[in-house]
């Protein structure tokens, strides 16, 4: 699957995780995509992360990537551990071109009318709006959505699950990544499943 599009309309949330211990990957990914979301993002923030994704991406069902990708390196290692997408807080071209060169579905975050353009400028036009709360929120949303209405957008960053039906009835808005379905804490699969339904029925 090269196409970051389709991932994106896959589900309406992509859970956006945060992982220390690597024995909690399989339950979690099992859990989460059981509860109806699949495509799952791993956050290089913590020395786990590749084992996390490497064990994650053997699940069935799973469509793992990951996030907090940075640089060139990030994306190698990455991909070698088995992510399929990557996701970025920000648009740097040598990361993009680098992406592009390895048919990695990229998403770069972008915040503001002159990343959007350079985005399109290297043949992009799906982001990652982060942080989404923070930058503005909705309104912001809609209007740098305005005049770029070949792109689209997965809001991340301050969304709950009580906010996240607004930022989904947006019209450039296919997805929403959300880090509450797995609260800070000992995890609890069987929460964590019946959240994964309640935020795969935002959108039928």
């Amino acid at each position: 699957m090269n196409d970051i599009d389709a991932i994106m309309r896959i589900a309406p949330v992509i859970p956006v995780l945060t992982v220390a211990d690597a024995a909690q990957a399989r339950p979690l990914a099992e859990a989460l995509v059981s509860g109806g979301l699949p495509v799952l993002e791993v956050t290089l923030r913590t020395p786990a992360a590749l084992d996390v994704i490497t064990e994650m991406a053997t699940v069935d069902g799973a469509i793992v990537g990951a996030g907090t990708v940075l640089n060139e390196g990030d994306l190698n290692a990455v991909l070698s551990a088995g992510a399929r997408f990557i996701v970025s807080p920000g648009l740097t071209e040598p990361l993009a071109r680098a992406a592009i060169a390895r048919r990695a579905p990229f998403l770069p975050g972008v915040a503001t009318a002159g990343d959007i353009m350079r985005g399109l400028d290297l043949g992009l036009n799906r982001f990652k709006f982060f942080p989404a709360e923070a930058a503005g929120g909705r309104s912001a949303l809609q209007a740098l959505a305005a005049p770029f209405t070949q792109c689209r957008f997965c809001p991340t960053g301050g969304i709950s699950a009580e906010t996240a039906p607004a930022w989904l009835a947006l019209d450039a808005v296919l997805c929403v990544g959300g880090s509450w379905l797995t609260p800070k804490g000992p995890l609890d699969f069987t929460a964590v499943r019946q959240q994964a339904s309640l935020a795969r029925a935002l959108r039928p």
